[in-house]
């Protein structure tokens, strides 16, 4: 008699969410209350991505852009509508938050099927299940960044899950429950979608899980469900992709715009690259260098120093444990996907990481070290596991409390030390913001009908902190984004005559405003300076009353 499915969400696994969640609202009550939920640039530029579709003079999905992709911004849509939420950042962090509480969630169940002895969890891989969950949960980046509107956290939770349903459909097919194997390898390819439309990590996740089911099917090729499931997969996977391509093909008329077009990391690189000079970074063009760069972003997400490197070592026993019943098990090694991935993206994508204790002793891009902490989640427990089975009742709780113990002295110091990643935010944006927050206060004593000329690609944010309505600028988002340049465009047309568009232009030097507005008729109001930002300038443009 074939096994029956087990429930999505049973008992326990909904005590594993409700803590998750319970945490979760106790990290964002903190930082919010700090105000620290838009140190990210990229955060505040997400949060104003998805309010301008509704908030523009131009609205609609074509305010989504290039470059990063659009499901991140879709979910936080509906959050923002109030002007508080907006304004407060609250309304890009929910999306984050629930992300988090169901990659706890995603953890625990993998950890706890993987580990099973059968069809049915066993007291041994419950307890794995918990620990691999507090792992992940407890990990002080990782709540800092579930309270902020950056999409690591929407693309963890996407990318455990569908681990989670290619397990399942892997552990399925082997007891001979065809049905429902194609059901969570369907499962798992709405999550590989979701997780495409979030990070290009996802495209990544696509290629490897469709020749991961491929291994599968294969085994089983004369399963005709099997096969179907598996052609269903494969076009689920695929449309992702497909459709980014196809949107930045008819709207840009350029396919490949988000990896080549003026806002992409390859443009920026070029920028900044003098020829003959050595390489702009650590890891450009040398995987050894890109390993251990994006490797150490990982420890520093994980520990304080050199205690890092027993992490490293609880992965690799992990590692060494998963293989020795690789048959059961191989499914959780997809969870190292990221490190192959960053190995690329810094090498030969233009991504890099900057790390406070190596050149140039700095921080950027240290966040993306958090894509591990699933693997070292799973791989760490799996490390101990063996123990629990050979050992006496009592000592195998002594091993069970020794890992709590250094999971907690751990975290410990890097709650003690601050979390990177908040420190990456306070180190990047505590100039950026106390410079928004001026301009702001001045962009506030001007009329509530007044219009503005402004470039919203580096300081939006003053536009969220003033409460001033995306709809009341004109922006680079207010053109034909398939006309380079646009001649019949908003934007275009208010470069070239301000007088007639607007009553204030907002120019900061270098930008596309300064360099390429007529100033010939505007009169210069106010000019805003601050450590470490360009000035700002306020200029009135004597525009006849309306």
């Amino acid at each position: 008699m074939k096994a029956q499915p087990k429930p999505l969400w049973d008992r326990e696994t909904t005590l594993v969410t409700q803590l998750a969640a319970g945490a979760s609202l106790v990290a964002f009550l903190f930082y919010f209350r700090h105000g620290d939920l838009l140190l990210y640039g990229d955060a505040v530029a997400h949060i104003n991505i998805a309010r301008r579709v509704f908030d523009s003079r131009t609205p609609g999905l074509l305010q989504l852009g290039t470059v990063w992709l659009p499901l991140p911004h879709l979910l936080i849509m509906p959050f923002i509508v109030s002007d508080s939420s907006w304004q407060t950042g609250i309304g890009g962090s929910i999306p984050s938050m629930f992300a988090y509480v169901l990659g706890t969630a995603g953890i625990f169940r993998l950890v706890r099927s993987v580990l099973a002895a059968g069809p049915e969890p066993d007291p041994k891989s419950r307890i794995a299940g918990w620990l691999a969950a507090m792992v992940y949960a407890a990990n002080p980046n990782l709540l800092y960044m579930q309270s902020t509107a950056m999409t690591e956290p929407l693309y963890l939770g996407l990318f455990v899950w569908s681990i989670v349903h290619f397990s399942e459909f892997k552990q399925r097919t082997d007891t001979g429950n065809e049905r429902s194997a194609a059901s969570s390898l369907t499962r798992c390819g709405i999550c590989v979608v979701a997780a495409c439309l979030t990070r290009y990590d996802g495209w990544f996740l696509a290629g490897a899980s469709t020749l991961a089911a491929l291994l599968v099917v294969v085994k089983h090729r004369h399963s005709s469900v099997l096969r179907v499931a598996f052609v269903k997969f494969v076009i689920l996977v695929v449309s992702a992709p497909v459709l980014w391509l196809g949107y930045n093909g008819a709207v840009y008329r350029n396919p490949l715009e988000f990896a080549n077009g003026p806002y992409s990391a390859k443009a920026i690189e070029q920028r900044v690259t003098v020829p003959g000079y050595p390489p702009p970074y650590s890891g450009w063009h040398d995987l050894r260098a890109s390993f251990s760069y994006f490797l150490k972003a990982t420890e520093d997400n994980l520990a304080q120093g050199k205690s890092g490197r027993v992490w490293v070592a609880a992965l690799l026993i992990g590692l060494a444990v998963a293989s020795a019943s690789l048959r059961k098990r191989w499914p959780a090694l997809l969870l190292i996907l990221p490190l192959p991935f960053y190995m690329l993206s810094i090498a030969y994508g233009s991504v890099p990481i900057y790390l406070p204790e190596w050149w140039p002793f700095s921080f950027y891009n240290v966040r993306f070290g958090l894509e591990l902490i699933p693997a070292f989640a799973v791989f760490s427990v799996l490390a101990v596991f063996p123990l629990l089975g050979c050992l006496k009742q009592k000592q195998a709780i002594g091993v069970i409390g020794g890992f709590v113990v250094l999971v907690g002295i751990s975290y410990g110091f890097v709650w003690k030390a601050q979390p990177i990643c908040y420190r990456e935010a306070s180190v990047n944006g505590r100039a950026r913001v106390a410079f928004e927050t001026t301009l702001a206060s001045n962009l506030q004593l001007l009329p509530h009908d007044s219009t503005l000329l402004m470039y919203l690609g580096d300081h939006v944010g003053a536009l969220q902190r003033a409460r001033i309505p995306l709809r009341r600028t004109i922006n680079e988002g207010n053109h034909h984004p398939w006309k380079q340049p646009d001649p019949e465009g908003l934007w275009e047309q208010a470069l070239a005559d301000p007088r007639q568009f607007v009553d204030y232009v907002i120019a900061f030097d270098g930008d596309p405003v300064a360099t390429g507005v007529q100033k010939r008729d505007l009169k210069s109001m106010l000019v805003i300076r601050t450590n470490g930002q360009p000035p700002a300038t306020i200029y009135w443009t004597a525009r006849p009353l309306r």
